[in-house]
């Protein structure tokens, strides 16, 4: 029994051989010029028809904007927990008496 490779292809390469084989209509004169499968780019035309509205849904300024966020978030969480240990560590430091003097 053969032991098949499986290549893995960019999401650019998959993209430009889907928008190649959109616009030219031949998809096994694309598939045959990209040396995949006719099947595999049916497969990338049709996630790209699919998902093709949702790539100008998410806009980089907001994400960014959600990001910094949660970057200023974690950052207010870690000073506090260097208060907290930089307290602990104080505590800690103190000399233990037996008398309680």
């Amino acid at each position: 029994m053969a032991v098949v490779n499986k290549r893995k292809h960019t999401s650019q390469f998959k993209f430009d051989v889907a928008m190649k084989a959109v616009e030219s209509k031949k998809m096994a004169e694309v598939a045959r010029l990209y040396g995949v499968n006719t099947g595999q780019v049916s497969k990338w035309v049709s996630y790209l028809k699919a998902q093709g509205a949702n790539i100008f849904s998410i806009h980089p300024d907001t994400e960014k904007a959600n990001l910094q966020g949660k970057v200023a978030k974690l950052e207010q969480l870690v000073g506090k927990k260097e208060a907290e240990l930089s307290l602990m560590k104080n505590f800690l430091d103190f000399p233990d008496y037996p008398n309680g003097k």
